[in-house]
């Protein structure tokens, strides 16, 4: 994998999130028994992406087409799923060649060759075992807490739109990369678990500290995105899609309306949800469709958003005296 090429990091860790003060309470919400839905997608999409990996490394096939290539193919006994010399891929995966046949984010044919689609295919794909490990670990830790709460239709919903908006955000910002990884859908469900916790205020124990660990989850896993061949854009872009996301989909009544038949009258709850959800919620649909218009726009009319914003550049790559930035 030549310099030039990206990947997306993953957002290690997640934040438990102070945890509420009425889980049983949201479980009569549904109707069910239980105060969590089992989680099923997360491992699904998990094992999704493994198999993708698996096939793209099948149809890479080091040993047939890289003979004469210096330094050989790593772990030669896995036969045609050997990985690329690590001088070329240090993460021990595909050739950038590969990673582009399977359908990795290239701005040029995205823009000129009519393949939208690529949009979509490459938060499927990852440049290596590392990368895949780190992006999988970091969707488990995540996933599974929001898909518990919230249901898979939430969950999908939140991981395939905010990978969605990664991607158009890293094809408006760096079009002379290729870029591939689940990192952007991963920091949606960050930025859903944010604004879920900022909508639903009021239900939460330990504001703070679920505030401050979530905050300081973020700042880091964005500060590691300014290092070198890392695409922080699509970071920034599926963070971004996920944070308002989250006050359109994960919105939970106010106490007293689950039970308000058993209250008196006097005393009932008129209303689901309180008056700044329903502000949060419109503000957020609001800006979520206009920035995805204005983004499609600005990518199909084949714009750089670098040339609207000419510091920008420093939040996917900050250069320093050891490494330099080829944006």
């Amino acid at each position: 994998m030549s310099g030039r090429d990206l990947e997306r990091g993953s957002a290690k860790g997640a934040a438990g999130g102070g945890g509420y003060n009425q889980t049983a309470y949201y479980a009569n919400a549904r109707g069910d028994s239980d105060s969590q839905w089992t989680s099923w997608l997360v491992p699904a999409i998990v094992v999704a992406n493994v198999a993708v990996f698996i096939a793209t490394m099948y149809v890479n096939n080091c040993p047939r087409n890289n003979v004469e290539l210096e330094g050989g193919c790593v772990a030669r006994f896995l036969g045609r799923l050997s990985f690329q010399p690590l001088r070329e891929n240090p993460l021990f995966g595909p050739s950038s060649d590969t990673l582009q046949k399977m359908g990795a984010l290239v701005w040029y044919k995205v823009v000129h060759g009519n393949q939208g689609w690529r949009l979509i295919t490459c938060m499927w794909l990852h440049a290596g075992v590392i990368h895949l490990l780190a992006n999988m670990l970091s969707l488990v830790f995540i996933g599974i807490r929001l898909e518990q709460q919230f249901g898979f239709v939430r969950l999908g919903a939140i991981y395939l739109i905010s990978g969605f908006g990664g991607s158009i955000l890293s094809s408006l910002f760096l079009q002379n990369n290729i870029s591939v990884g689940a990192s952007g859908a991963v920091f949606g469900l960050l930025g859903a678990m944010l604004s879920e916790l900022i909508t639903n205020w009021t239900i939460y124990t330990n504001k703070a500290a679920a505030l401050f660990t979530l905050l300081f989850i973020v700042a880091i896993n964005l500060a590691v995105g300014i290092l070198p061949h890392v695409d922080n854009f699509a970071h920034i872009g599926g963070f971004l899609t996920g944070f308002l996301l989250g006050f359109i989909l994960l919105v939970r009544p106010q106490f007293g309306w689950v039970d308000r038949r058993y209250r008196p009258a006097d005393s009932r709850v008129k209303s689901k949800h309180m008056g700044y959800q329903y502000v949060l919620w419109l503000i957020a649909l609001v800006l979520l469709i206009a920035g995805f218009v204005v983004a499609s726009i600005m990518l199909f009319r084949g714009e750089n958003a670098n040339d609207h914003c000419s510091w920008c550049h420093y939040l996917s790559c900050v250069p320093t005296s050891r490494w330099k930035c080829n944006n």
